[in-house]
């Protein structure tokens, strides 16, 4: 038995293996990455709400080049979205730092729960256009309510659909806002 392969013989461990590798391992592309962040995170998130004892469905997705976790049903899941999606965006990170540690790679993973983030993007999408209206009839620039960077992104790309406008940030975190031009 000293001569076995993966024995301890005289203090050190051999490992012997014999492998033939017939084809060339396949890679993971993209969406099979993004596909198992959202499993990771969906595992951690169902083990959250069962330590808070709440409930809800958790529905996982690919868009673009992130994985989109939402968590739906359930009457007190506002709970964990908290004021302006405070507790939300808490969650998110908590739940990217989660994947973190088990994939060795960082995640731009989204979180939504009840809804609250489509909506907001939908809010903003709305606040987006209509400023982008406003400076195309009075060609005077119109600065916005301070943003968060998610909250920015989403009136930036509203405004960039516009013909004969443009958008840029200014100011300092958490002051920092769009500002739509003519363009």
């Amino acid at each position: 038995m000293a001569n076995d392969p993966g024995t301890a013989r005289d203090g050190v461990d051999e490992v012997v293996a014999d492998v033939t590798v017939d084809a060339p391992v396949e890679e993971l592309d993209e969406e099979d990455v993004l596909v198992e962040e959202g499993e990771i995170a969906g595992d951690y998130l169902e083990q959250l709400l069962d330590v808070l004892d709440f409930d809800g469905d958790i529905d996982l997705d690919v868009e673009g080049d992130r994985a989109i976790v939402s968590i739906d049903g359930g009457d007190d899941l506002s709970k964990l979205v908290g004021r302006k999606g405070e507790v939300l965006d808490a969650l998110q990170e908590l739940t990217r730092l989660a994947v973190q540690q088990s994939t060795g790679e960082r995640s731009r993973l989204m979180l939504d729960i009840a809804g609250w983030r489509a909506g907001r993007r939908a809010e903003l999408t709305e606040i987006g256009l209509a400023a982008a209206k406003r400076v195309l009839e009075s060609g005077e620039p119109e600065s916005l309510s301070p943003m968060t960077p998610f909250e920015r992104k989403i009136v930036h790309d509203a405004i960039a659909s516009v013909d004969g406008v443009m958008s840029e940030s200014e100011g300092a975190e958490p002051s920092r806002r769009v500002v739509v031009l003519k363009g």
